[in-house]
């Protein structure tokens, strides 16, 4: 399985930026897929995840101003992010489980920056 991850870029605060996140390989369905980052000199952490049935879960640093969907007959997961903020700089992965196993893509950076 391989994911895509794209639409990382510069913006300023509270601008909006969306992310978007292919998979591609030999599978079936997808199970959980989900958005993670890592800042410079921090660990990584979750951002927000979606389940195959839409359930969704978001870090409390993000709710009410990201916001995930998948769209699983394109195996993708989208995350829109808005209201952005300096402390949302960071690498942006995209991860997805399938048939038990975790899969990353390579990470896609957002800069909020004036």
């Amino acid at each position: 399985v391989q994911l895509q991850a794209s639409g990382g870029g510069l913006v300023q605060p509270g601008g909006s930026l969306r992310l978007f996140c292919a998979a591609s390989g030999t599978f079936f369905r997808l199970g959980v897929m989900g958005w993670y980052r890592q800042a410079p000199g921090k660990q990584r952490e979750l951002v927000a995840t979606i389940a195959e049935n839409g359930r969704t879960n978001y870090a409390d640093s993000v709710k009410g101003r990201f916001t995930i969907a998948r769209d699983n007959a394109k195996n993708s997961v989208y995350l829109q992010m808005n209201s952005l903020r300096p402390d949302d700089t960071a690498d942006f992965y995209c991860n997805a489980v399938v048939y038990g196993m975790e899969y990353w893509g390579k990470g896609t950076q957002v800069t909020v920056s004036s």
